[in-house]
């Protein structure tokens, strides 16, 4: 009996004693999975270092530092944007807390006038978001391991592209192959139309997978994407081919076609106002039908004594087929020869729309004669002999 409670006790002091060490250590992690009075076994399991404190991967490590670089040269350009912003509303005489972004471009094509056509060629301001590109998000945890499966090819977004294209394309395979065999065709009525739609150009993609592309992959894009539109089941994939279609710039789609009215002797006609040419402004009836009549401020078509002038008005009426089937009548006033000959052109150009279809339409917008000329003469700059012309240098 004696011996038992010895035992005992002797448990029971091993048990305070290692409960005491582990509490004076502190060991982090050190946890005791199993200290049962009058037990015999004590298991103590340490947490590995690698659990405590993850390893970043020389990877992660460099990418953290290009996103932090990259934000603190986003918040750099968001500062001079607004400081920016500031000074010119403060030039304008107007509030910098509500100066837009329409504010801006007003103010700089009122300060920096230039006559370039290309309006990616003048001067502009805009927020750091829309001048640099947006850029890709982690693609990696922090051991390093890549989400992606396609991540060591370098373009994932790209080839994860192609195969989803492969993938669309051997489906329609399989269910044309499945059809044939039970006899039956593709419905006409369900067909895929593509007429007045394009695929995405290769700068739109490389947005749209925020990845850089050379030319050869792009035309692996456009093979792989013809090869899929060719089938005659395409429309069971017309989700995913919409995805990758753009449709043409159609204007004339989007801008209503006004519907003739009736005159007193019987004849539809259709007049447009406010047909503008740098300074001049027209307003221009055509009445059909006609036979080829053309006045201009009472006058005929001698009222233009050039004949570029002439030429300008007779182009929309040779082009839409439509020169001596209507009658014209024009009032314009300011401006020049060049600039009243160009308002009339552009009013006959929308007004002949009533009296085409809309095949002719489209093919006069492609040919610019629904496209309106905002074109101005540049202004003299101080300091100069003209818009662009400088003084001439002499040494004595």
């Amino acid at each position: 009996m004696s011996l038992r409670v010895f035992g005992l006790n002797l448990l029971k002091n091993n048990r305070s004693l290692l409960q005491n060490a582990l509490r004076n250590n502190g060991a982090p992690g050190a946890q005791v999975l199993a200290v049962a009075p009058y037990t015999t076994q004590v298991t103590v399991q340490a947490t590995p270092a690698a659990v405590q404190k993850q390893k970043v991967s020389k990877a992660m490590k460099a990418y953290l530092e290009r996103a932090n670089e990259h934000d603190e040269f986003m918040k750099t350009q968001d500062l001079e944007f607004q400081i920016g912003k500031r000074h010119l509303a403060n030039m304008m005489g107007a509030d910098a807390e509500t100066f837009t972004q329409e504010d801006i471009n007003e103010a700089i094509a009122y300060l920096f006038p230039s006559g370039l056509f290309d309006k990616r060629a003048r001067p502009a301001m805009r927020t750091p978001e829309e001048v640099f590109p947006a850029r890709k998000a982690a693609e990696f945890d922090e051991t390093g391991r890549p989400f992606h499966s396609m991540f060591y090819t370098g373009k994932p977004n790209f080839f994860q592209l192609l195969h989803d294209i492969v993938k669309e394309t051997n489906y329609l395979y399989d269910l044309e192959e499945r059809m044939l065999r039970r006899g039956n065709k593709p419905d006409e009525n369900q067909k895929l139309e593509t007429a007045g739609f394009q695929l995405l150009s290769k700068d739109q993609l490389e947005r749209v997978l925020v990845e850089h592309i050379v030319d050869i992959e792009y035309q692996s894009f456009t093979n792989a994407m013809e090869r899929l539109m060719s089938s005659p089941y395409s429309y069971k994939s017309k989700a995913f081919i919409e995805r990758f279609l753009k449709p043409l710039i159609d204007q004339s789609k989007q801008l209503e076609v006004p519907k003739p009215k009736i005159d007193e002797q019987g004849r539809q006609y259709i007049t447009t106002y406010e047909c503008l040419r740098k300074t001049a402004r027209a307003d221009v009836t055509v009445r059909l039908p006609g036979t080829g009549k053309i006045t201009i401020n009472g006058q005929d078509i001698t009222y233009f004594s050039m004949d570029e002038c002439r030429e300008q008005l007779l182009f929309p009426l040779s082009y839409s087929e439509m020169l001596g089937k209507v009658d014209v009548e024009a009032n314009v006033e300011g401006g020049g020869p060049s600039g009243q000959a160009g308002a009339i052109r552009w009013g006959i150009a929308m007004s002949l729309r009533s009296f085409v279809d809309q095949e002719m339409i489209e093919s006069m917008r492609l040919a610019g004669l629904l496209t309106r000329d905002y074109r101005r003469r540049e202004r003299k700059k101080f300091g100069q002999e003209g818009a662009r012309r400088k003084y001439t240098w002499k040494k004595r």
